[in-house]
């Protein structure tokens, strides 16, 4: 029997299982502009061939230690063979939510906030919350607002607050070891039958900006310097 596709998204088609559970197939697509790759695009902007296998095997990698550090997430198991990702089924948020955890200013955060700060200062892990809309450009919303709309619950943020600073700091880590310094990195979350908050998605290389010797590294190189 044939997987029921239920989703078809940018850079990943998620099918339904026969358990209960859900498939995504990770493509070669990646967000961006004129060709040119962009994590903070909303659209899909150009197709790197292989981006679909390194994006799940970083997603494995990463999703493993975050289990292994008590974290919940919706990762069960994966094949690389096919380019898929099983895992447990998750609520979104509203019709999506991004969470954003900075440890450096850059992107978006400099356009808004530049006269405040320099380019590439230190940031205390500030988290940030966007509305995926590609028609409002993904805007920005608080915490207030996300309880008021009833998006979600006063204690599901502040779950989702603490596990983006847990998780960021296990990916800048790991990145530190190898040489390479994480300046900001992008999340989606979901929520189980009774509530609990878990990581969703994906966590690879065209998520995460990252630089090395204060240079902006691409995510396909970035992919190749994890691995090597």
């Amino acid at each position: 029997m044939e997987n029921k596709l239920v989703y078809s998204g940018k850079t990943k088609d998620v099918f339904e299982l026969e358990n209960g559970n859900y498939l995504l197939k990770f493509k070669d697509d990646c967000t961006g502009k004129d060709g040119v790759f962009d994590p903070g695009e909303n659209s899909v902007g150009l197709t790197i061939e292989g981006v679909g296998d390194v994006n799940l095997r970083m997603s494995i990698y990463f999703f493993e230690k975050v289990n292994a550090a008590g974290i919940k997430t919706h990762y069960v198991s994966a094949d690389l063979e096919n380019t898929t990702m099983e895992v447990l089924p998750a609520k979104a948020f509203g019709h999506g939510l991004e969470v954003i955890c900075r440890h450096k200013a850059v992107g978006s955060f400099i356009r808004r906030y530049g006269d405040y700060i320099e380019d590439g200062a230190d940031l205390p892990a500030y988290v940030e919350t966007t509305f995926k809309n590609d028609e409002k450009g993904d805007p920005l919303v608080t915490k207030d607002a996300l309880v008021a709309l009833g998006v979600m619950s006063d204690e599901q943020y502040d779950d989702i607050k603490k596990m983006t600073q847990d998780i960021t700091q296990i990916v800048a880590d790991d990145l530190k070891e190898k040489g390479l310094v994480l300046y900001d990195i992008k999340f989606e979350f979901g929520y189980d039958a009774d509530g609990k908050v878990m990581l969703i998605d994906e966590i690879a290389s065209g998520n995460m900006r990252v630089y090395k010797d204060g240079k902006y590294i691409d995510p396909m190189t970035l992919s190749e310097l994890f691995f090597a």
